[in-house]
């Protein structure tokens, strides 16, 4: 017998199939149009005990295999692996809290944020931002068939936010060139000359819209503090955030060992607070190996307690 998060790929991508060819859709927008239907009520896919995370996966499937057939560049998915360990990390530095908000500022279809969700289960609700019109309506399907508590805005994530500030941020950063110039000169991030990197804003922007004491947890590219920019981030950090954590994250989790990425967490700093004592540098080992990746959370366990602000 499938599973059911099998079974429930099985009725997407069937029912996706069929909108592609009978309204000459791309795969893509199939899937779109079957999540609104489902949600809508017009179908129904018959599978008994569906767990959040089933619907989740069986969704994320689906655009993958249309992300492969239709790709343009900036649509990447986050893997759920690395969802679910900033979902720890940031379930860690929130022991504290019993209730939370939640920003992730370039959302994508919104896997990162429903996989650290689905993690807390209920003790989060969340905001996410998205300029591609295509993924912020796969978001807002997939939330609402997961029933995750989600306002979504679709916009520039660097244009002026109208969100309250969250007690975390998330975020997938996009890498690259930031190609509006005028609204990149209200950063204190922006390049000296020529373009500012787009991953520098999204920090910023993010630390302003994050409470005084607050967390951020972002997947960065793994040698964002050796860039020619390094020096104008470690001085903005100087200024408004401290670092509490870098982690390397497995090459082989990448497709091109140049893409590889690193986990760093800030805290906004907050005149209540005093500075972490220790910041954590870390590698996180093969994550198939499970007795590793028992010690590496036991690492982090550890450096929490001691690091608690």
């Amino acid at each position: 017998m499938n599973s059911s998060m099998e079974q429930l790929f099985t009725f997407i991508d069937n029912h996706a199939k069929k909108m592609q060819s009978a309204e000459d859709l791309t795969y893509i927008e199939g899937v779109l149009e079957t999540t609104e239907m489902w949600l809508d009520g017009d179908i129904e896919p018959n599978i008994q005990n569906l767990q959040k995370e089933d619907i989740r996966k069986s969704i994320q499937l689906a655009i993958l295999k249309g992300m492969k057939e239709h790709v343009q560049a900036h649509h990447q998915m986050t893997p759920d692996t690395l969802g679910l360990l900033v979902g720890y990390f940031v379930d860690q530095l929130t022991k504290d809290k019993k209730q939370l908000s939640i920003l992730d500022p370039a959302a994508g279809t919104g896997n990162l944020l429903f996989t650290v969700l689905n993690f807390l289960e209920d003790k989060a609700t969340a905001t996410a931002v998205e300029i591609d019109d295509m993924l912020i309506r796969l978001a807002a399907s997939t939330g609402d068939l997961l029933q995750q508590p989600v306002t979504l805005y679709r916009q520039d994530a660097l244009q002026p936010l109208l969100i309250d500030p969250a007690d975390v941020v998330i975020s997938d950063l996009p890498v690259g060139y930031y190609p509006d110039d005028k609204t990149a000169a209200g950063y204190e991030l922006k390049a000296k000359e020529g373009m500012s990197f787009a991953h520098h804003l999204m920090i910023e922007q993010s630390i302003r819209h994050t409470v005084d004491g607050g967390h951020l947890v972002f997947l960065v590219p793994q040698g964002i503090f050796e860039s020619p920019q390094a020096k104008d981030l470690h001085a903005y950090f100087a200024n408004h955030a401290w670092i509490q954590a870098v982690v390397q994250l497995p090459v082989n989790l990448f497709k091109n060992e140049a893409h590889a990425k690193s986990l760093l967490v800030l805290q906004k700093k907050s005149p209540e607070l005093k500075q972490p004592k220790e910041v954590l540098l870390a590698k996180v080992p093969n994550m198939s190996n499970k007795d590793a990746m028992a010690l590496f959370f036991e690492k982090v366990k550890i450096w929490r307690q001691e690091n608690t602000n």
